[in-house]
């Protein structure tokens, strides 16, 4: 490092001014009478300058990677946790499980992640980090593209890759050669950007020379440059997706369908700039529903196909028939329609005590197994006043097998021999506090069941076609002939996912470009020497270990015609080494 001695002979850094190298006097005094200085003073940053400071490390490539990273975890628990747009009773849950982890949880936003500050917050800190990196590193690369290659060094022996030859050619007509071979065959697409130049002699040290100079990789920061540009179209398509997408599940039995709008769907969720009059007037009508399983010995009630044959009516009152398969949706204006599972909704109607119809429709039963045992619940309020709410709870059986000690269990998916069986239960169901139930789960905690004579409980079995009485009078229950099918559907519409598709592959071929495209430098020169030969020497230098710069150099000096080659790499270094005789040489 340069140093130079100040007046009272103390180091003084090279290039700090004076005034900036007084710095807090120390106790004691120079023998001159005036005080040493203790440590040089800083210039003091300021506003502006610790705001620049600040820019440089947000936009800094490693900020830019911390932030990707931080993203990654804050998202997490958006996923561990139920989520108020996508599940708000499992949210309820929650906090009825956890009163005070939850509340705290409640107030940090973890129910709401995606639009929670702290995660804007990163999101938007990401964004700007991309943005301001990529910003200047574009304009620095633009600078380097119209930028000629650098000029050729003065001496070739430092270069890790080198090689020399002479030829009987002109050094214009060698350095062209050269320059031609660096060039490439198509000429709209060369491998190497070359500036072809002239030297002036040196006098007695070198004579005029023929130059090439050429450089090449500049498409691995082309392909930096996009694979991050492309995260920032990622970002920016994935957060609109989000603002605009909408989502919907229901469930349809046969020979009913559903309509196009929020009001329609079982659940719907939806982004924060989604607006319901947006939704195409569609509706869709299911027809009937196909499920086929084997029945041979080998794959026994596996599954082998689920067709849901649908009508669909368009806002123009025009109908066609469609089919919906299982990682085949149906394509409706834009949004795909998924069939997400399927099942058993019997008819079922209940009547009360003094005989009047409480319940009547179809009852959706969730497969539990893959032989379709199926659970479900009947919830039944509207009974005549005076008498206590029923709840029946219990599974529909396709294929029922009932073995002596009364457990009944599901042989098979197709309804062979269907047998229902359920357990009741009376009291208040809960349903007038207007509290969010699930429609698939009954509260037992304050029903009361219905027992035998030995307190066990009451299984009420049908068949389709049969009507039974319930335990103590509590009515009777009517099990439909027919076994209507359902499917669950899954509407979904994002706009982002073709951005997002395209942005990813760009990402992905952004990043192949930069990681496998080497950064190389060549050049050569070519002169007459005294004997009337012409020297070619040619070096190459690359950014990082490259296994491939010395054969690339060694095939730019074989461009040259008639080329004698003195030597390459290793072997020309160690040829050039002086040589030590031993004593038995010399003898």
């Amino acid at each position: 490092m340069a140093r130079r001695a100040g007046g009272d002979g103390t180091y003084v850094p090279e290039g700090i001014a004076d005034e900036f190298t007084q710095g807090e006097p120390t106790s004691g005094e120079s023998t001159s009478g005036e005080q040493k200085p203790n440590r040089p003073n800083a210039p003091a940053l300021g506003l502006v300058g610790t705001l620049r400071w600040m820019w440089r490390q947000l936009t800094s490539m490693r900020v830019a990677l911390m932030l990707l990273m931080l993203l990654a975890v804050a998202a997490v628990p958006g996923s561990v946790l139920p989520q108020r747009n996508q599940d708000a009773a499992g949210v309820i849950e929650y906090l009825a499980d956890h009163p005070t982890a939850g509340e705290w949880l409640d107030k940090a936003g973890f129910f709401d992640v995606y639009s929670s500050v702290w995660f804007s917050a990163i999101y938007i800190l990401l964004f700007v980090s991309l943005v301001g990196c990529i910003l200047p590193r574009s304009m620095a690369h633009y600078r380097a593209l119209r930028d000629r290659p650098p000029r050729v060094p003065s001496r070739f022996n430092r270069f890790p890759a080198k090689a020399s030859g002479t030829t009987t050619a002109s050094p214009e007509e060698a350095a062209d050669a050269v320059a031609a071979r660096l060039r490439g065959k198509i000429s709209w697409l060369p491998t190497f950007r070359v500036d072809r130049g002239e030297e002036a002699s040196r006098g007695a040290a070198r004579p005029a020379s023929a130059t090439v100079s050429a450089e090449r990789g500049y498409l691995r920061e082309t392909g930096n440059l996009v694979f991050h540009l492309a995260l920032v179209g990622l970002l920016v398509s994935v957060a609109t997706g989000q603002l605009l997408h909408y989502r919907g599940q229901a469930i349809v039995t046969e020979g009913r369908g559903f309509a196009n709008a929020v009001v329609d769907y079982d659940t719907f969720e939806k982004g924060a700039w989604f607006r319901p009059e947006s939704l195409v007037p569609f509706s869709m009508t299911l027809d009937r529903f196909v499920s086929e399983f084997a029945s041979d010995t080998v794959a026994f009630a596996q599954a082998r196909d689920f067709t849901a044959h649908v009508t669909v009516t368009e806002p123009s009152g025009e109908q066609r028939p469609e089919i919906v398969k299982v990682n085949h949706p149906l394509v409706v204006d834009g949004a795909k329609i998924y069939l997400q599972g399927n099942g058993f909704a019997p008819d079922i109607t209940v009547r009360d005590a003094e005989g009047e119809v409480a319940f009547a429709g179809r009852v959706t039963f969730i497969p539990q197994d893959t032989m379709y045992t199926s659970r479900g619940v009947v919830k039944v309020p509207d009974v005549a006043p005076g008498l206590d709410q029923i709840g029946l709870v219990g599974y529909f059986l396709p294929t029922a097998e009932v073995e002596p000690d009364g457990s009944a269990r599901s042989a098979f998916p197709q309804p062979v021999d269907p047998l229902l069986v359920l357990e009741v239960y009376t009291g208040d169901l809960g349903l007038d506090e207007g509290a969010p139930q699930n429609v698939y789960e009954l509260d037992t905690a304050s029903l009361t069941p219905a027992v035998d004579e030995n307190g066990e409980r009451v299984k009420v079995l049908a068949r389709p076609g049969e009507t039974v009485d319930l335990p103590d009078g509590l009515g009777t229950l009517t099990l439909g002939d027919e076994l209507p099918r359902y499917v669950a559907l899954d509407l979904r519409h994002d706009p982002s996912l073709g951005f997002v598709l395209v942005f990813s592959l760009l990402a992905l071929g952004g990043l192949t470009v930069s990681l496998f495209t080497p950064r190389r430098r060549v050049w050569a020169r070519a002169y007459a020497a005294q004997d009337g030969a012409t020297v070619v020497e040619v070096a190459g230098l690359a950014r990082g270990d490259d296994a491939g710069l010395q054969a690339e150099v060694d095939r730019a000096l074989a461009a040259v015609p008639g080329v004698a080659e003195i030597g390459s790499g290793a072997a020309r270094e160690q040829a050039q080494q002086p040589r030590v005789e031993t004593g038995s040489e010399k003898d």
